[in-house]
């Protein structure tokens, strides 16, 4: 049942990110939608393809050829690559497809390089940029590696990605290039699923992704607003309306902040005939 996972991401959610292992809570993510998932499998498939690239890396000196050493085995050899045929599959966001299928997003993948350059003790970690996840060597932060592309990009190259994605003359913020947290990760990985599911309708499995998106991100009150709106439509009033109040209090000049409150009073009506 997806309580076991639930409970184990709100365990999860507890800790600092510094003892946040990455793998294992995506791999619980993906226990919401896969019940029998063995975590402890997939943890074991990731320390596998590890010392497998051990063989590869181990004899090279220099981070820049451990990385290009790593980046053949993952994306040449095991043929790790995005899902350019099908992205909006939402397989791409569950780690043990990914694993499998070797397919994913840039999230996705970027996990499992993360995750495959720790237990090779390279200081691998994710970057949140926008629209577009990459990784990085902690220590030497001019390697970027696209995990969708499987290649190496520079600077140069997301400034380029940007004025593509927002127009001309948007500029490159050092921050967007700043390593991001796993609590970060993992809601964003969750984001991913929850408008691929709104898109397709399937508004029970976008509220669990909310319920997921809240336990480590409790203060965002655009979850609260998109919780409060699924609520609603799934015609759970009482508790549509108090997702909607507590959004009101904490993003009271968000963009959709009067429309929202314009419908509570509607909202308050069906939650009093239910009473």
């Amino acid at each position: 049942m997806a309580t076991r996972a639930q409970d184990r991401l709100a365990a999860i959610a507890t800790l600092p990110d510094k003892r946040i292992d990455l793998a294992e809570a995506a791999l619980w993510i993906a226990h919401l939608e896969y019940p029998d998932l063995d975590v402890d499998a997939y943890l074991r498939r990731l320390d596998d393809l590890a010392a497998e690239a051990w063989e590869r890396i181990a004899p090279v000196p220099s981070v820049p050829e451990k990385i290009a050493h790593l980046n053949h085995f993952l994306f040449v050899e095991y043929g790790f690559q995005g899902n350019r045929d099908d992205f909006y599959d939402p397989r791409n966001s569950f780690l043990n497809e990914v694993i499998d299928r070797r397919k994913g997003i840039p999230i996705s993948l970027g996990v499992v390089y993360a995750e495959v350059g720790r237990r090779l003790g390279l200081p691998i970690v994710g970057v949140g940029f926008p629209g577009h996840f990459l990784v990085k060597h902690a220590s030497h932060p001019e390697i970027l590696v696209d995990p969708f592309h499987g290649t190496v990009v520079t600077a140069a190259d997301c400034a380029r990605r940007l004025e593509e994605s927002y127009g001309p003359g948007t500029r490159l913020d050092p921050q967007m290039l700043r390593p991001a947290q796993p609590r970060e990760i993992l809601a964003r990985m969750l984001r991913n699923l929850k408008q691929i599911y709104v898109g397709r309708d399937d508004l029970a499995r976008a509220l669990v992704c909310v319920n997921a998106i809240l336990l480590f991100s409790p203060d965002d009150g655009a979850e609260f607003r998109d919780r409060g709106i699924l609520y609603r439509k799934l015609e759970c009033f009482a508790p549509a309306l108090r997702d909607l109040e507590r959004y009101l209090t904490l993003a009271p000049d968000d963009d959709a902040a009067d429309e929202i409150r314009a419908s509570l009073s509607d909202l308050r009506r069906q939650v009093e005939r239910l009473q």
